[in-house]
C-alpha cells in the first residue's frame, strides 16, 4: 500500500471517503455560521460546517455524519497530573477524563451517552434474571416447571449481554489498573464479576467437572444473576456521576456564552459594522447600544450608561458608567448607549478569567481519595494470592477430585472477596445523607463535601445575597424641617415613578410598603451621576445627591451628618428638595437575611472562625460585619482576588468553607475545600459549590455539618462491617476450617455472606434517616 502523499497547508482528509478537503468562508446568507470553517470535499461527498476546532457537521441526512478526532488535551479532576490527547480514561483511578479547556458550544458527553445506553439495555436483562433466580422463593411451582440445566443456560442468555458488554468498560479499565500498578475500585468490580460469572460459565457448560457434593437441585449452582447485578449498579453510579460533572461542565460553557457572537465596531472612517467576536482586537471601537451585552473587556470613551453587574459581581444595583469607567465582558447595558475601546479581549477577559480559574481550582484540589480505594491496593492483591495459594493447597493436599475441590475453593474466595458490599459502604451512606439533606434545605452534590464538612475550620461568607437579602429596601427616612417623613416618601416616590434610576423601585415600593401616595410630578428629567428633578405644583422638586442639590441652590448641611452616620451603616443616601428648601433623605439599604445572625452565632459557637468577604466599600462591608460582630472583615476585593484570600487562609493550615452566590465567588467556590452556594445565586456558582442552601438559609451550614459528622460516622461503620465480613469470610472459603470440622465454604455459601454484607450495610446506612438536624 503506497503512503499518502502529505497534505497542503490548511487542508484536511474528509473523514468519510478520505479525500481531501479545503476550506472556504461561510455562506454570507447563513449568519448563524459567521466564525465557523466551511469544509468542502473535493469529491463532492459532503459539504460540512464546523462549529468549533477539530468536529464536523453534516447537515445533509443522506449521508452519514463524520467527527474528527478531538486533539484537545484531557485531564483526570482526580489527577490532574495525568494528561492525554483527546478523551479516554484516568489510567489510576478509571476516571472519564475532561478537557483542560472548554468551549461556549459542547457536543453531549459520549460516554454518557455510551453508559447510559448500557445501562438501558442491562437493566431490560436484569430484572428477568433476577426473576427466574429467585423464583424458588417467589413462585416455586413456576420454578420447578424448568429444568436447572434449562434453568442456566437462560440465565446465561440473559447475563452474557450484561456482563460481556455492559461491563465492558470496567474490565478495560480494571485491566489498565494492573497495566498500570493502580488497583482501584474498578480492579474489584472486574474481578468479583469476572469470578461469579466465570465460575458460573463453567458450572453451565462442564457442569460433569464439579464435584457432586457441589450440586444443589440437580444442577450446580450458578451466580449470573450476582455478576449482572453488580454490573448493572456500578453502569447506575457512573452515569450519575457523569451526569453530575456534565453539570458543572455545562454551567461554565452557559457563562461563557455570556459573551455575544458579535461585536458593532466603529472603523476609522465613521462607519459601524457588525464583526465576529474573533475579530475584535485590542484598541477597537466598539459601540454598545441599549439592552446589548458587552462583549469584551474595555473603558467607555463616549457616552453615559447603567450597566447591570449582577451576573459578575453578585451586586444587585447596576452601575452607572462614564467615560474613563471599565467596562467588562458579558455585563447587560440598561439603558443608553455608548462607545468603548477594547482592552482585553478573547481569553484575556475577565469571564475568560473566572472560567478559567475555576476549572483549575477544581483541578487543583486534592480530594481525599476514598478509604475503599485505598485498602482495595492492598486487598486485591491479598485476595487474588489467597485464591492462588487456597488453590494450590487444594490442588496438592486436597482429596478427590483435587482440581475441581481447588477450583470451586479457589472460586469461592473470589466470590466472598467481591466488592458489593465494599462498593456500597459509601453510596448508600451517601444517598441515604443527600435525601435527608434534601428535607433539611441541603443540596450536597457529593461525598466529598459530607467528608469534608466535618473538618472545616474557617468559614469564609460573601456579603450580598449570602448575609444580606441581595435587593435594596428603604430603611431610612430623615425630614428637615418643615416636612414631614410621609412628605419625603410620597416626594421620592413621585420622582422615582419616571426614573429608570437603580434605587427607584426600592423607594417605590418603600412607600407602597408605608401606604403613602405618591405624588404626582410634571416635567421629569433625569441627571445622569447625579439624581432627577421635575415639578409638582408648578414648584421645582429634586431627588438625588448632594452635588445636584448644590447645583439647585439647596444647602443639604442641615442632614449631611446624619446622612454620614447612614453611611457608615451601609446605606445609600439620597436627598429631596422641593421649591429651594431642604426636605428630606432617603435612606436605602441591603437588608440583612432574617437568620444570619442566629446562624453565624452558631457556626462561631462551633469553633469555625468566620470572615466575610466582599467587593462592597469597606464603610458599606465593616458596617455589615459590626452589625453581625464579625472582626474579620475584607473589602473592596476584585473577583480574581477572592479565590487568592481563600488560598491564603488554607496556607495557614485552615480547611476552608466558602458561602458565596455570584459568579464572582465561583473561583473562591472551587478554591475553597467546601464550596456553599445560596440557592438563589447563579447557576455557574451553585455547580462550582458542593454543597446548595436551597432557602439562602445559612442555618443549613450548622445542619450540613451535623449531618457531616453523622454520615462518615457512618460510612466508616459500614467499610468495617464489609471489611469484616471478608476477612472472615475469606479464610473460611479457602477451608481453615475442613481440616478440623470438614465444613467448605461453597461458593453459594459465600454468595449469601456477600448478600448478607450487603444487607447489614443498606440496614446502617437507613439508620441516617432519621439523624436530627
Amino acid at each position: 500500500m503506497t503512503a499518502s502523499p502529505p497534505l497542503p497547508p490548511g487542508a484536511r482528509r474528509d473523514p468519510v471517503c478520505g479525500m481531501t478537503v479545503r476550506s472556504e468562508p461561510p455562506p454570507e446568507k447563513r449568519a448563524e455560521h459567521q466564525g465557523a470553517t466551511y469544509w468542502f470535499c473535493g469529491a463532492g461527498c459532503q459539504k460540512k460546517f464546523v462549529a468549533e476546532p477539530g468536529r464536523f457537521s453534516n447537515p445533509s441526512p443522506s449521508k452519514p455524519s463524520a467527527v474528527v478526532t478531538d486533539d484537545r488535551t484531557y485531564t483526570c479532576p482526580m489527577h490532574p497530573e495525568v494528561k492525554h490527547r483527546g478523551p479516554g480514561s484516568c489510567p489510576r483511578c478509571g476516571m472519564a477524563l475532561e478537557p483542560e479547556e472548554l468551549t461556549g458550544e459542547e457536543g453531549p458527553n459520549p460516554e454518557l451517552v455510551d453508559f447510559s445506553r448500557r445501562l438501558l439495555v442491562s437493566a431490560v436483562l436484569t430484572v428477568p434474571l433476577l426473576a427466574i433466580a429467585m423464583g424458588h422463593m417467589v413462585a416455586p411451582s413456576v420454578f420447578s416447571a424448568l429444568s436447572p440445566t434449562t434453568r442456566n443456560f437462560v440465565e446465561l442468555a440473559l447475563s452474557a449481554p450484561v456482563v460481556g458488554w455492559g461491563g465492558a468498560p470496567f474490565f478495560v479499565r480494571g485491566w489498565q489498573s494492573v497495566v498500570s500498578r493502580s488497583l482501584n475500585m474498578f480492579t474489584l468490580i472486574a474481578l468479583g464479576t469476572g469470578a461469579a460469572f466465570g465460575f458460573s460459565l463453567l458450572a453451565t457448560l462442564f457442569p460433569a467437572a464439579l464435584p457432586d457434593a457441589m450440586t444443589m437441585h440437580g444442577a450446580p449452582p450458578v451466580y449470573f444473576e450476582s455478576a449482572a447485578v453488580i454490573t448493572t449498579l456500578v453502569l447506575l453510579g457512573q452515569v450519575l456521576e457523569l451526569r453530575a460533572r456534565s453539570a458543572t461542565s455545562g454551567a461554565l460553557r452557559a457563562l461563557l456564552r455570556l459573551s455575544p457572537k458579535h461585536a458593532r465596531r466603529v472603523e476609522p472612517d465613521g462607519t459601524e459594522r457588525d464583526v465576529p467576536l474573533a475579530d475584535v482586537h485590542p484598541g477597537d471601537r466598539l459601540r454598545v447600544r441599549p439592552g446589548e451585552r458587552v462583549p469584551v473587556d474595555g473603558i467607555v470613551t463616549d457616552g453615559k450608561s447603567s450597566v447591570d453587574e449582577s451576573m459578575l459581581t453578585g451586586e444587585p444595583l447596576p452601575v452607572e458608567k462614564n467615560p474613563g469607567d471599565h467596562v467588562t465582558g458579558g455585563t447587560l447595558n440598561e439603558r443608553g448607549g455608548f462607545v468603548m475601546r477594547a482592552e482585553h479581549v478573547g481569553s484575556a477577559t475577565l469571564l475568560a478569567q473566572i472560567v478559567r480559574l475555576v476549572g483549575e481550582a477544581q483541578r487543583s484540589r486534592a480530594p481525599i481519595q476514598r478509604l475503599a480505594d485505598v485498602v482495595a491496593s492492598w486487598f486485591v492483591p491479598a485476595v487474588i494470592a489467597s485464591a492462588i495459594v487456597t488453590a494450590v493447597v487444594w490442588g496438592v493436599l486436597g482429596p478427590e477430585p483435587r482440581l475441581a475441590y481447588a477450583l470451586v475453593n479457589a472460586v469461592a474466595v473470589l466470590i466472598i472477596a467481591c466488592p458489593c458490599a465494599l462498593g456500597l459502604a459509601t453510596p448508600m451512606s451517601v444517598m441515604v445523607a443527600t435525601g435527608r439533606g434534601a428535607h433539611a434545605g441541603v443540596l450536597l452534590k457529593n461525598a466529598e463535601a459530607l467528608e469534608r464538612m466535618e473538618k472545616v475550620t474557617a468559614l469564609v461568607v460573601d456579603k450580598t445575597g449570602t448575609l444580606t437579602e441581595g435587593k435594596p429596601r428603604l430603611v431610612s427616612v430623615l425630614a428637615a424641617a418643615g416636612f414631614t417623613e410621609t412628605d419625603v416618601v410620597a416626594l421620592g416616590a413621585g420622582l422615582e415613578q419616571g426614573s429608570e434610576h437603580p434605587l427607584a423601585s426600592a423607594i417605590a415600593t418603600g412607600a407602597a410598603d408605608r401606604g403613602v401616595r405618591a405624588t404626582a410630578v410634571t416635567r421629569f428629567a433625569s441627571v445622569p451621576g447625579q439624581g432627577v428633578t421635575g415639578e409638582v405644583d408648578g414648584q421645582r422638586v429634586v431627588l438625588g445627591n448632594a452635588a445636584l442639590l448644590r447645583t439647585e441652590n439647596v444647602d443639604p448641611t442641615p442632614l449631611e451628618a446624619h446622612a454620614a452616620s447612614l453611611r457608615a451603616e451601609g446605606q445609600t443616601v439620597v436627598f429631596a428638595a422641593r421649591d429651594g428648601r431642604l426636605a428630606g433623605a432617603l435612606g436605602v439599604a441591603d437588608t440583612l437575611k432574617e437568620f444570619t445572625r442566629e446562624a453565624l452565632d452558631a457556626l462561631r459557637a462551633d469553633g469555625l472562625r468566620v470572615v466575610m468577604l466582599s467587593g462592597d466599600a469597606r464603610a458599606t462591608a465593616e458596617a455589615v460585619g459590626r452589625e453581625l460582630g464579625l472582626t474579620e472583615v475584607i473589602a473592596g476585593v476584585a473577583p480574581s482576588e477572592k479565590a487568592d484570600h481563600v488560598k491564603r487562609l488554607q496556607a495557614e493550615g485552615l480547611v476552608v468553607a466558602m458561602a458565596g452566590d455570584g459568579v464572582n465567588d465561583a473561583p473562591a467556590l472551587a478554591q475553597a475545600d467546601v464550596g456553599i452556594a445560596m440557592g438563589a445565586g447563579t447557576d455557574v456558582a451553585i455547580q462550582s459549590a458542593q454543597v446548595t442552601l436551597v432557602s439562602g438559609d445559612l442555618r443549613g451550614i450548622v445542619r450540613v455539618r451535623r449531618l457531616s459528622r453523622a454520615t462518615m460516622r457512618n460510612i466508616r461503620q459500614n467499610l468495617l462491617w464489609a471489611f469484616a465480613y471478608n476477612v472472615l469470610g475469606v479464610p473460611i472459603a479457602a477451608g481453615l476450617l475442613y481440616p478440623f470440622s470438614g465444613v467448605l465454604l461453597s461458593p453459594a455459601l459465600a454468595s449469601a455472606a456477600m448478600s448478607l454484607s450487603s444487607v447489614s450495610v443498606i440496614a446502617n446506612a437507613l439508620r441516617l434517616r432519621r439523624v436530627r438536624l
